[in-house]
């Protein structure tokens, strides 16, 4: 096994543990990242500077909601600005792509909206703040798809990648198993559940936790070799996948499951004979972990978990809505685009406008109808890039088995989750 790994990763551990006892400490834990990364690309090579900073950028959309969870941020937004700074400096590093010239078109088609807001919004809000908090996202994938784009990456650095995204992964785990140690004391219906979320938003843990189940999946299949170390892949993805679930948070859940079929097509079918017969037989392993993981979730959940799955509530009557009033949200926010076709209601004012017709404050879910109702026309292009730019992509590059995976994560966490956090930002 890899000595090293397994260093970082108990460092995480004990990091989880610590943060839990000393939350205060988020904000110098976000300052030693800083410092960790500049110094690391400061002794690198300059042909290898371009990944350390892609490493940063992995790092930091995985130790957000940890961060968040402990107030250890300066702003709320703070670690979507640093990925964006990353990213940043990769670009000096490694160039920008002429291909990539379509995302600096993505991001100028973001720009007439704001001065629409400028004129219409409510003076009772904080414009810059509104403003700031929609476009963050955006702004984000924006820039560090024209960093990634057409930067090479091997195999063993698609791994070191992956390892830097699961680090503070495994923090926020041990992090949540400390703060909610017994989650059948917690649960008492099927809504998503803050006290077994760590006391932060469940949609958005759920969603990084999926994440890490896929990672773990990944390297089970992909990169781990020996007992020892596919058996801690194992272990590590059976803890990721009973804390995702039990959020009651189904988004985060449902979106890795797609990721890792996605993968394992693939993998299968990129394979030859004596390598698909390998998949095959870990592939019931992985079914068996997830049926074992399933089980005991159920029973902690005194079996709420089942009716949250099957969309009842908690004396089992069958809800009307399953995506639980985000199909309300979506149709508002496309009778706004409707409304204002071209240039759209203005960059964050869709929930100032929810609040003045229906009394109720609601941020959006779907980052899809956001883009449109509050862009407009121009909203919709931009959209179409980030939908189509990665497909046309892939055509070139079909022994990818990453990219498809991936874009299913950003593509699904943008209709359930919006971009609240860097993760379908970044990936």
């Amino acid at each position: 096994m890899d000595i090293k790994f397994l260093r970082t990763l108990g460092l995480h551990v004990l990091l989880g543990v610590f943060i839990y006892s000393f939350r205060s400490i988020g904000n110098i834990v976000l300052l030693g990242v800083i410092f960790y990364f500049f110094r690391l690309a400061l002794i690198t090579k300059k042909s290898k500077r371009p990944l350390v900073f892609l490493y940063a950028c992995a790092y930091v959309t995985s130790i957000e909601v940890l961060l968040r969870m402990t107030g250890g941020t300066v702003f709320y937004e703070a670690s979507k600005y640093l990925v964006i700074i990353f990213a940043t400096f990769g670009i000096f590093s490694k160039g920008i792509q002429g291909k990539s010239l379509v995302f600096i078109l993505y991001l100028l088609l973001l720009i007439p909206s704001v001065y629409i807001s400028l004129y219409e919004i409510s003076y009772g809000l904080n414009v810059r703040k509104a403003i700031a908090f929609n476009l963050s996202g955006p702004y984000c994938l924006g820039i560090a798809a024209i960093f990634v784009y057409g930067l090479k990456v091997s195999k063993a650095e698609v791994l070191r990648l992956l390892n830097f995204f699961l680090y503070p992964l495994v923090s926020i785990t041990i992090y949540i198993f400390v703060y909610n140690p017994n989650v059948s004391k917690v649960i008492k219906g099927t809504g998503s559940n803050f006290a077994s979320s760590g006391g932060f938003g469940p949609n958005q843990v759920a969603t990084v936790l999926g994440l890490g189940m896929f990672i773990l999946t990944v390297r089970f299949f992909y990169y781990s070799k020996g007992f020892l170390a596919k058996g801690l892949d194992l272990i590590l993805l059976f803890l990721f996948s009973f804390r995702a679930i039990v959020t009651f948070s189904r988004g985060g859940v449902f979106t890795a499951i797609l990721m890792i079929i996605a993968f394992l097509f693939f993998l299968y079918f990129q394979s030859n004979g004596k390598k698909r017969k390998s998949i095959l037989i870990y592939t019931v392993i992985i079914v068996l972990v997830g049926g074992l993981t399933w089980g005991i979730s159920s029973l902690q959940t005194n079996g709420f978990i089942e009716k949250r799955y099957a969309n009842e509530n908690a004396i089992g009557v069958k809800k009307a809505d399953v995506t639980t009033g985000r199909s309300e949200l979506f149709k508002f926010e496309l009778n706004e685009f409707l409304e204002n076709p071209f240039f759209g209601i203005g960059v964050g004012r869709v929930k100032q406008r929810r609040f003045e017709q229906t009394g109720l404050h609601a941020a959006s879910h779907n980052e899809m109808s956001r883009i449109i109702a509050e862009h407009g026309l121009l909203g919709v292009f931009a959209f179409l890039i980030l939908l189509f730019v990665p497909l046309i992509f892939y055509l070139g590059n079909r022994k990818n088995i990453f990219l498809i995976p991936f874009y299913i994560f950003w593509f699904l966490t943008i209709n359930h989750s919006s971009m609240r956090i860097a993760a379908p930002a970044f990936i």
